[in-house]
């Protein structure tokens, strides 16, 4: 992000507008005299690139049987880019800001980080069902994410029946947004649209609103983003879906700046006053696809044949220069790393293990991983793993912690070793929970900056490290008079500067003919300093909620770490966490809950 803007292979470029076209260009018919025009347009998308993969969509559509459902799409989808829930809450009281917010303050209440504190329990109790004229209906959820959004000026309601009854009364269609807390691109999109009044009320004119969170409802999430990627080919973060009071969609993409949402929302209104039966033709082939899709015939036992292969495309994809796999942006991947340790195993091939050793050197060392205060960010925007999208997800801690480790026993290169502890250590700091549990995540923004928090500029090391120091610092950190960090909209430098290292400090000792022992003993102490210094900034909000499935990763890499190296405060952590999960997280019936908070 999966658009994880937050995810799965976005390529954050600016767009092409294309040229007009009064007839499609997949099957040359004429568009209808309404669609003239904008059958083919490619919307300007801000940070995204224009969706082109519509070929299969196009030829399902034709399949249906409408002269040119192809025109129809395409004005309606390929030219815009690309269980119940169970959990056992703490007490309202623990949840809750001890002041509430005034009404007259809402506007300053928004994710450029001076969000207003949340009424008491016995205040919110009081709020009419619709959360009344400072709140929507978000405001008695318990999701962080969800309560982000409870003072947007939109009338969000949380997934269920009941707003999906509503839709059916009020025959509208159904405007649903999924995002999580520390999705950057889903605050640009809150700050962007969702607190904009202009947008607030083209939405609750035209639709029933629904806000999901993605790590409550992962069984939601994972309908409709497969839907998005049949049906724009790509998927992420913030994920717009547009569908029927039936559930069943006909428009899906990520992210939209303000232009395309005003744009697209009285277009699809229109779509569904005016086509309503081509929308539902849209809609009953993705729904008919995805359920061939999802009745799919399981493939014949593993063999060799088949790791061969898989073996032999990470290598065709493999970045000799930069570690991990194809161009920009670049995801950790840890199982595939695990699985060329595996194949080292079974077949003895040593460049298995090469490159997973310098996928995970390469990411400890960039800007991907946390230089002062340890962790690993969710991904890298670029080949060199130098600029990240800034949010830590605990899974991703798990997983990089046990990549890690495996690495450190099949090469005894103490360098993994040590990232996999400096890992743990940072999830035991600053993502462990007073109970025992792990929270899910950090936010990539603070004070509606992205990476704020993690930036220096040269002034900043300068106070910091005084004047020698600092530029031994910048030298070995790799800092740029001009900043090394580029905004990603505009690819334009900012004069921040993150942190990261060309050689491991031992390699770089060598090089400048220093005692290795001092130099990494005097990096230490200036990462000190500066970590020090940046925990009196305004930290990136915590996403505090405890997920079980997480929660089982973490433990994993714990114990995993306890057990190899033979040390007990690992095990001691992972057991802490075992029995949170087992005391708070099952249900009567010894069911396992989806979630804490």
């Amino acid at each position: 992000m999966r658009g994880q803007p937050d995810g799965r292979g976005i390529r954050l470029r600016p767009a092409r507008v294309g040229r007009r076209r009064d007839h499609c260009r997949t099957c040359r018919k004429p568009a209808p005299p309404h669609l003239a025009g904008i059958g083919n347009r490619t919307l300007p998308q801000g940070p995204h690139p224009r969706h082109s993969r519509v070929v299969t969509l196009e030829k399902l559509l034709r399949t249906a049987g409408a002269p040119c459902l192809c025109a129809f799409l395409l004005a309606s989808v390929a030219c815009l880019p690309i269980n119940k829930d169970s959990t056992k809450p703490k007490s309202a009281e623990a949840n809750a800001s001890p002041t509430a917010a005034p009404a007259e303050a809402v506007k300053a209440g928004s994710s450029h980080g001076t969000r207003l504190p949340l009424p008491l329990p016995k205040e919110i109790a009081r709020l009419p069902k619709d959360g009344g004229k400072e709140f929507n209906r978000l405001i008695f959820e318990s999701s962080p994410y969800l309560l982000q959004h409870a003072r947007n000026p939109i009338d969000w309601r949380p997934w269920g029946e009941e707003a999906f009854a509503e839709a059916l009364r009020l025959d509208k269609p159904v405007f649903l947004s999924v995002g999580y807390t520390t999705c950057h691109w889903c605050h640009v999109m809150e700050r962007e649209s969702f607190e904009d009044e202009e947008v607030a009320a083209l939405i609750n004119e035209h639709y029933v609103c629904i806000k999901v969170d993605r790590e409550e409802r992962p069984d939601v999430d994972n309908v409709y983003m497969t839907v998005t990627q049949m049906m724009t080919g790509r998927g992420g973060w913030p994920m717009t879906v547009i569908m029927s009071p039936a559930k069943v969609p006909f428009f899906a993409g990520t992210y939209f700046p303000k232009s395309d949402m005003i744009q697209l929302l009285p277009h699809f209104a229109e779509v569904w006053k005016k086509q309503r039966e081509k929308a539902s033709e849209v809609g009953q082939a993705i729904m008919e696809s995805l359920r061939e899709l999802q009745a799919g015939q399981a493939g014949g036992d593993l063999n060799s044949t088949h790791l061969d292969a898989c073996y032999r495309a990470l290598r065709a994809s493999f970045d000799e220069k930069y570690g991990g796999f194809g161009r920009r942006p670049k995801f950790p991947t840890p199982h595939t790393l695990g699985f060329l340790l595996r194949y080292h195993h079974l077949t003895g091939e040593e460049e298995a293990v090469e490159m997973a050793a310098k996928t995970l050197r390469k990411i400890r060392l960039g800007g991907v991983y946390d230089q002062v205060g340890l962790g690993l960010h969710r991904y890298s925007t670029d080949e060199r793993w130098l600029v990240p999208h800034f949010e830590k997800m605990l899974y991703d801690q798990a997983l990089f912690s046990i990549a890690n480790l495996e690495c450190h026993l099949v090469t005894k290169d103490p360098f993994f070793l040590n990232a996999c502890r400096d890992t743990l250590e940072y999830v035991k700091r600053d993502l462990t929970s007073p109970e025992g549990g792990f929270y899910s995540a950090e936010d990539a923004d603070s004070e509606g900056e992205e990476g704020k928090f993690y930036l220096w500029t040269g002034k900043e090391l300068e106070e910091a490290l005084g004047k020698e120091d600092a530029a031994f610092f910048a030298e070995i950190y790799n800092f740029e008079d001009a900043g090394n960090y580029l905004d990603e909209s505009t690819r334009k430098r900012t004069g921040g500067n993150i942190p990261h290292l060309s050689l491991p400090l031992e390699k770089l000792a060598d090089e400048r003919k220093l005692d290795p022992g001092q130099l990494v003993a005097r990096a230490q102490s200036m990462r000190a300093k500066l970590f020090a210094l940046r925990k009196k900034r305004i930290h990136p909000q915590k996403d505090d909620k405890v997920l079980t499935d997480w929660n089982g990763l973490m433990i994993s890499a714990f114990a995993r770490a306890g057990r190899a190296l033979g040390e007990r405060p690992y095990l001691d952590t992972a057991k802490g966490a075992a029995d949170f999960c087992l005391r708070e997280l099952r249900d009567g019936e010894g069911r396992l809950l989806k979630r804490w908070r």
